[in-house]
């Protein structure tokens, strides 16, 4: 037998592996490998509930639940998905069942075959605006109830239920450990934020970067930015958010990455015993910057928001000329694009703090990894 320590150590062990699992950041990280379990999963559910019952052309259920759950979908993003996958499928299954009605009435396939080419070109004409995704699932969900004209009306009745069967299961897996978008446009942030005080504080201390190296991470960055621009829309249903203002922080988001890309381009090319030139300047604000910087990635990696009003205010220092490098007009142009790196640090920073308690969603702290 087990001594209760020991259960009690099994029992720690497990709540900590779930905690793990549940956590935003796993979910981020492996959300691929989530994705691909669910979807099996809800499979697995499509026969078991089709065959168990015996329901005829239960193979329909599966089609129609890959179409609906093929895409990973965010949270913010479910409810509006939901509706459109549930209007879209009703009015396919309306258009097939007409469609068996009509060739039962009139027994004529060019009738059935010119109707059916005409709804589906109605739907590919909605299909490239702001309905694409419900005129979508209405074209496909009208061929499998109608069919090519060969189908009783039963049949139609049964791949409508089956559609049906599949939407409900497919839904129902779309909440299980959902992935916030809220969270992914933070930790996506936090990542180009950390980068970015990687490569200020390299400028800081001299320390050459390659040229390739450097052309890479940049790369990784600006990845990360269109990928932020996408989900946009997701983390302002998810938190309430003006998109205005989550526009305004992507914009301070780019405009940083173009200011750092325009300073590390601008040093001067130095060797030897002048290596010590790569560093920006001479005071202290430069290091305040960087650690700003890291304080931010910090306060959207863990929600430790308090990060954000304790990081320095650099601004204050930001018109400061930088010691004996003030009058050397190869620097010049330098210090003018480090301040305005300054100011678009603490402009982020300070649009971060007047939404804090919005992105900062259900005050979770995620594991580090």
């Amino acid at each position: 037998m087990l001594s209760p320590t020991s259960t009690s150590l099994r029992r720690g062990r497990l709540a900590r592996l779930l905690h793990w699992i549940a956590s935003p950041y796993f979910r981020y990280r492996h959300a691929n490998l989530i994705h691909a379990v669910r979807v099996a999963l809800a499979m697995a559910t499509s026969f078991i509930v089709t065959s168990g019952i015996n329901v005829p052309h239960g193979v329909w259920a599966s089609v129609s639940l890959l179409v609906v759950i093929g895409g990973l979908q965010h949270y913010g993003n479910i409810r509006k998905k939901a509706t459109e996958r549930a209007l879209g499928t009703m009015l396919g299954a309306a258009f097939g069942l007409f469609l068996i009605l009509v060739q039962t009435l009139f027994g004529s396939l060019l009738l059935f075959f010119v109707l059916m080419c005409v709804i589906a070109g109605g739907c590919a004409y909605y299909a490239i605006g702001k309905a694409g995704y419900v005129a979508l699932l209405t074209a496909i969900t009208m061929v499998i109830v109608s069919g090519h004209g060969d189908l009783p009306l039963s049949t139609g009745l049964w791949r409508t239920a089956n559609v049906l069967i599949g939407i409900v299961i497919a839904l129902a897996f779309s909440f299980v450990l959902p992935q916030y978008a809220t969270y992914s446009w933070r930790y996506r942030l936090a990542d180009n934020l950390r980068e970015c005080a990687r490569l200020y504080g390299a400028l800081l201390d001299g320390t050459p970067l390659i040229a390739e190296e450097t052309a890479r991470r940049f790369y990784a960055m600006s990845q990360r930015l269109v990928q932020s621009r996408a989900l946009m829309e997701s983390v302002s249903k998810e938190t309430d958010v003006p998109i205005a203002r989550l526009e305004e922080i992507q914009r301070l988001h780019r405009s940083i990455l173009a200011a750092l890309e325009m300073l590390i381009t601008s040093m001067p090319d130095v060797t030897g015993a002048s290596e010590s030139r790569f560093a920006i300047a001479c005071s202290p604000r430069e290091y305040a910057v960087r650690q700003q910087l890291l304080q931010m990635a910090r306060a959207l990696r863990f929600g430790r928001v308090g990060l954000l009003y304790r990081a320095v205010d650099v601004s204050a220092h930001a018109a400061q000329p930088c010691g004996d490098d003030r009058g050397d007009p190869t620097t010049q142009g330098m210090h003018w694009l480090a301040m305005r790196f300054v100011e678009q640090v603490d402009r982020l920073r300070l649009r971060l703090s007047e939404i804090e308690r919005q992105w900062n969603i259900e005050g979770a702290r995620p594991l580090s990894g």
